[in-house]
């Protein structure tokens, strides 16, 4: 089947993308508001784009036409912590999904812990295996109050009992238990079913087969 998107509507072109770009790993967002509360909301249009430099980027839709509280925060500051979710933590993590009014301090009501952070004003929660600190380098606007936002990770937590080799910067990454977001409302997936494929190199590709050209 060929689908021109020319001729589907926004809900029938995002049942197409979300269903098929899989497995997306959640982004779940600490800002601070101004008067100090803070908002966490879970973000699965999101994943690494640079390595070096250290670059994210991440898709925020629109409120009623507007930005919601976490671009409008970023807007504001700067600042955000993006928090890793472990299966442990699904439940919580899916509590700050609700769509509270403004001013709402979703870690209070998911019963969330949280830790200071060491180079940005917002907290890390404290349970997430991985938080990465992060400031903002630009932020385009898509239209409908939907937003890209591009930010720089300036420091990252990660669970000691991950950490094969600090020094050398070796993660266990299953020992992580992370989660993803799959197709349709509610479908989440685990981290759990890992093969390995080691990389062709192209002289050996050359002595076992003819190169064509």
């Amino acid at each position: 089947m060929i689908f021109d998107f020319a001729h589907l509507s926004g809900a029938e072109r995002v049942k197409l993308l979300s269903a098929t770009i899989v497995p997306r790993p959640i982004a779940w967002i600490v800002t601070q508001e101004e008067g100090g509360a803070l908002n966490a909301a879970p973000f699965s249009f999101f994943n690494l784009f640079s390595g070096d430099p250290p670059v994210i980027c991440v898709g925020i839709g629109g409120r009623s036409g507007g930005l919601k509280d976490t671009a409008r925060n970023i807007e504001r500051t700067g600042e955000f912590v993006i928090n890793l979710v472990s299966e442990g933590l699904a439940q919580k993590m899916n509590v700050t999904a609700i769509d509270f009014p403004p001013g709402v301090d979703e870690v209070l009501q998911a019963g969330l812990s949280v830790a200071p952070s060491i180079k940005v004003k917002p907290p890390r929660i404290a349970d997430s295996p991985v938080a990465f600190e992060c400031i903002r380098l630009f932020a385009k606007e898509i239209g409908a109050g939907r937003s890209i936002i591009a930010a720089e990770v300036v420091a990252a937590y990660i669970r000691d009992d991950a950490i094969l080799d600090a020094e050398r910067c070796h993660v266990d990454t299953p020992r992580l238990k992370l989660i993803a977001r799959m197709h349709g409302g509610g479908q989440y997936v685990r981290c759990s079913d890992v093969f390995e494929m080691k990389k062709i190199e192209l002289k050996d590709w050359s002595a076992e087969t003819k190169l064509q050209r």
